[in-house]
C-alpha cells in the first residue's frame, strides 16, 4: 500500500540528508496477522529552514513469514513494540551550527505528531486484545460443543427404534438432548410429545409442544397440529380449533391441519363446515388422497354412491400405494353387499402394500363374516406370521377359533396377545367376554377391570364398561348393570347399543315409561357422525369380540338401493383410471391363474411364495408361551 504525498517544486531528495522512521501498522482486515513496518522517508534541503522539509513517500512492508515475530531491531527495539526513530542528520561542519536549533524544533514537532497517531491506534492495547481474543475461544469452544447437524438426524431415528421398543424413558433422554442442542427445530417435539402421548402423560405432552411452539417463534405447523389433535383427544374442541387454525396459518400447505380439523368438524356434526375445510385442503395442498378419501366417505354416509366411487377412484390415483384408500373402497362395496367387488379392492391393498396388518386383518375379518372360515383363518395366520408383534392379528384369530373350534386354543391365542401388548384393552376385554361365555364370571370380572386399569377414559373403556354391564345384568346385579352402563355413556354419549341395552334392561323390569325415556334421550342428544379417514384404526379398536358385531359394524346386512346393480358398475369405475401410477382392479394378479376358491384372478399361494417367500403350507401361529417372554424379555434389554 502506498501514500503519495506531494511535495514542493523547489525540494529535491537528497540522499545525504535523508533519514526514515519505522511505525508499526495494522490495517483491521489484518488483525491476526503479524503487524507490519511503515517506513516514512523524510527528505529536508539543507542550507533553508526545516518548514522546506516535507514527507515524499511512505511504503508498508510487511514482514516475510519466515521471519520471527520478535526480530530485535539495529536500536534494540522488538518489533512488537510502537519504535519511534529519531533522525540522524548528517550535517558538515560548516553549517552545523546554523541549522542545528532547526533541526531541534523539526525534532520535537515530529515526535508530537507521532506521539498524537500511536495514542489512536487503539489495537495495541493489551486489555482490548486480550478480551477479543478470549470472545473468540469461547466463540469456538461452544461451535465445537454443538454437535453437527447430522447428528440431529441420527438422535431421531435412535428415539424412533427405542419407542418402538417401548424403551420410552430413553427415548426421552435422547430427544430432551436434541431440544437442548437444536431448540430451532419442531421434530424433537413433536416425537417427545407422541411419546409421552403414548404413556397417557398428556399434561406433560402440552407442555412439550407448547415449549416447541415458543422456541420455534409459532411457525411450525407440526408442532400446531400435534398439540390440536392432543386438545381434541382431551375433548377442548373449542382450544383445538384454534391450534389447527394456527398451524393452517403458520403453513397453509400442511395437508394433515386442514384434515384434522375437518376430521373435527365432522365428529362435531358440522358437516359443510368440514367439507369447506377439506376443499381448501385441495386448494392449497393439491391432490391428497386422504382428502379424497374423507370425502369418499362422507358422500357415502350421504347416499351418494357413485360419486364416493369416484372420489375413492381419485384417491387410489394420487398415491395408487395408498393401502387405506383401497380398504375404505371396500368399506363401501361391503354395505352395498358387493362381497366380489370388495374382494378385489383387498386383493389390490395388499399387492399395494403386501405387509401392511390392517390389510390383512380386515380382509381375514371379513371372509370370515361371509362364511369363508377357512379363507379367514388363512388370512389371519398370514397377516400375523409378517407381523409377529401385532396383538389384534392374534385377538381375532383368538375369537375365530372360540367360534368354530376350541375355547382352550382360543384362550391360548389371546393369552399369548396379551403378552406381545399388555397395554392394548381390547384383548383383555375379548377375554373377559370369552370367560364369561364360558360360564367363568369371576375371571371375566378381573379382565374387564384389567382392561379398566389401563386407562378408563378412552371409547375401548366404554365398551368395556357396557359389556360388563351386561354381565352384571345377566347375573342379576341390576344396580350394578344400571351404574356401569352410566359410567359407559359419560365416556361416549354416543353409543346406540349402550343406550338400547339399558332401555332394554328397563322394560324387562316392567318399567315401560324409563324405558322408553333413555330412548328418547338417545335420540335428542345424538349427533351425526361420520367415518373419516381412520376408519381403519378405530376398527383395530372393536373390543365385542363376537364376529356378529364386526358384520354390524360393517353393515352387512343393511339394505342397499343399487344391489340390483350389476358388478360390471364397480370393476368398471376401478379399471377406467387414466393415471400411469394407478393399478387396475381387474389386472395386476400375480401368477394369472384363477383362484378357486374365490373365482377371482388373484392367486393368493402364488403372491406369498413371489412377493413374499412364504411357504403357504408352513404358515402356523407359534404358542409358546415360555419362548414369547424370552422374545419380549430380549427385546425389552436389547437395542
Amino acid at each position: 500500500m502506498h501514500f503519495m504525498v506531494p511535495t514542493s517544486s523547489s525540494s529535491s531528495p537528497s540522499p545525504a540528508n535523508t533519514s526514515s522512521f519505522s511505525l508499526l501498522f495494522l490495517s483491521p482486515e489484518n488483525l491476526c496477522r503479524p503487524p507490519a513496518r511503515l517506513h516514512i522517508g523524510i527528505h529536508g534541503i539543507s542550507g533553508h529552514s526545516s518548514k522546506n522539509t516535507s514527507l515524499c513517500h511512505a511504503v508498508v512492508d510487511r514482514p516475510s513469514p519466515n521471519v520471527p515475530s520478535q526480530k530485535e531491531s539495529p536500536d534494540g527495539d522488538a518489533e512488537g513494540v510502537l519504535v519511534v526513530r529519531r533522525p540522524s542528520l548528517e550535517t558538515s561542519g560548516d553549517d552545523g551550527d546554523e541549522e542545528g536549533e532547526g533541526e531541534k524544533r523539526y525534532r520535537a514537532k515530529i515526535d508530537a505528531g507521532l506521539s498524537k497517531i500511536a495514542k489512536k491506534m487503539p489495537i495495541f492495547e493489551p486489555e482490548r486484545s486480550e478480551s477479543s481474543s478470549s470472545s473468540s475461544a469461547a466463540a469456538v469452544a461452544r461451535a465445537q460443543e454443538k454437535p453437527l447437524a447430522v447428528n440431529l438426524d441420527l438422535s431421531l431415528y435412535r428415539a424412533k427404534f427405542l419407542a418402538r421398543s417401548f424403551r420410552y424413558k430413553d427415548a426421552e433422554k435422547i430427544l430432551e438432548k436434541c431440544i437442548g442442542y437444536w431448540p430451532e427445530d419442531g421434530r424433537p417435539y413433536v416425537a417427545l410429545g407422541k411419546i409421552l402421548t403414548k404413556q397417557t402423560k398428556l399434561s406433560e405432552a402440552r407442555i412439550v409442544y407448547e415449549k416447541g411452539c415458543q422456541a420455534t417463534q409459532g411457525e411450525n405447523a407440526y408442532i400446531w397440529q400435534c398439540w390440536a389433535v392432543l386438545e381434541n383427544r382431551l375433548g377442548n374442541v373449542r382450544r383445538a380449533r384454534e391450534l389447527f387454525d394456527a398451524a393452517t396459518v403458520a403453513d397453509k400447505k400442511h395437508v394433515a391441519a386442514w384434515h384434522g380439523w375437518a376430521n373435527l368438524e365432522i365428529k362435531q356434526g358440522n358437516i359443510s363446515k368440514a367439507r369447506n375445510l377439506l376443499a381448501k385442503g385441495l386448494k392449497f395442498c393439491g391432490r391428497n388422497e386422504y382428502i379424497y378419501q374423507t370425502l369418499a366417505l362422507l358422500e357415502a354416509k350421504a347416499g351418494r354412491y357413485e360419486q364416493a366411487r369416484y372420489l375413492f377412484k381419485q384417491a387410489t390415483i394420487s398415491n395408487s400405494k395408498s393401502c387405506a384408500s383401497w380398504l375404505a373402497w371396500a368399506q363401501l362395496e361391503i354395505q352395498q353387499e358387493r362381497f366380489p367387488a370388495a374382494r378385489k379392492l383387498f386383493e389390490k391393498a395388499v399387492q399395494a402394500s403386501p405387509k401392511n396388518r390392517f390389510a390383512w386383518h380386515v380382509w381375514g375379518v371379513f371372509e370370515a363374516g361371509i362364511g369363508n372360515v377357512e379363507r379367514g383363518r388363512k388370512l389371519l395366520k398370514i397377516g400375523h406370521v409378517l407381523n409377529p408383534r401385532d396383538p389384534v392379528l392374534l385377538q381375532s384369530l383368538g375369537l375365530l377359533e372360540y367360534k368354530h373350534s376350541s375355547a382352550n386354543l382360543a384362550r391360548a391365542l389371546l393369552r399369548r396377545a396379551s403378552e406381545l401388548d399388555p397395554r392394548h384393552q381390547p384383548v383383555w376385554i375379548a377375554w373377559g367376554w370369552m370367560e364369561w361365555k364360558e360360564g367363568n364370571t369371576t375371571t371375566a370380572r378381573e379382565l374387564y377391570q384389567r382392561a379398566l386399569s389401563i386407562d378408563a377414559s378412552t371409547e375401548s373403556a366404554a365398551r368395556c364398561l357396557q359389556a360388563w354391564g351386561v354381565l352384571e345384568q345377566r347375573a342379576g346385579n341390576l344396580s350394578a348393570a344400571r351404574r356401569l352402563f352410566r359410567s359407559s355413556l359419560n365416556i361416549n354419549s354416543q353409543s346406540y347399543v349402550t343406550w338400547m341395552t339399558w332401555a332394554q334392561l328397563e322394560e324387562d323390569q316392567g318399567d315401560s315409561d324409563r324405558a322408553e325415556e333413555i330412548r328418547n334421550l338417545y335420540f335428542q342428544q345424538r349427533t351425526e357422525v361420520v367415518d373419516d379417514a381412520t376408519w381403519v384404526t378405530g376398527f383395530l379398536d372393536i373390543i365385542d369380540p363376537a364376529l356378529d358385531t364386526v358384520k354390524r359394524l360393517l353393515n352387512f346386512g343393511q339394505n342397499s338401493d343399487n344391489n340390483n346393480s350389476p358388478l360390471n358398475d364397480t370393476l368398471k369405475y376401478m379399471g377406467g383410471a387414466k393415471d400411469g401410477q394407478s393399478n387396475q382392479v381387474a389386472g395386476g394378479s400375480v401368477g394369472g391363474r384363477e383362484d378357486t376358491e374365490t373365482g377371482s384372478g388373484f392367486n393368493l399361494d402364488a403372491f406369498l411364495r413371489e412377493k413374499l417367500s412364504l411357504d403357504p403350507k408352513k404358515i402356523e401361529v407359534n404358542l409358546d408361551s415360555q419362548r414369547l417372554g424370552r422374545f419380549i424379555r430380549g427385546r425389552t434389554s436389547g437395542a
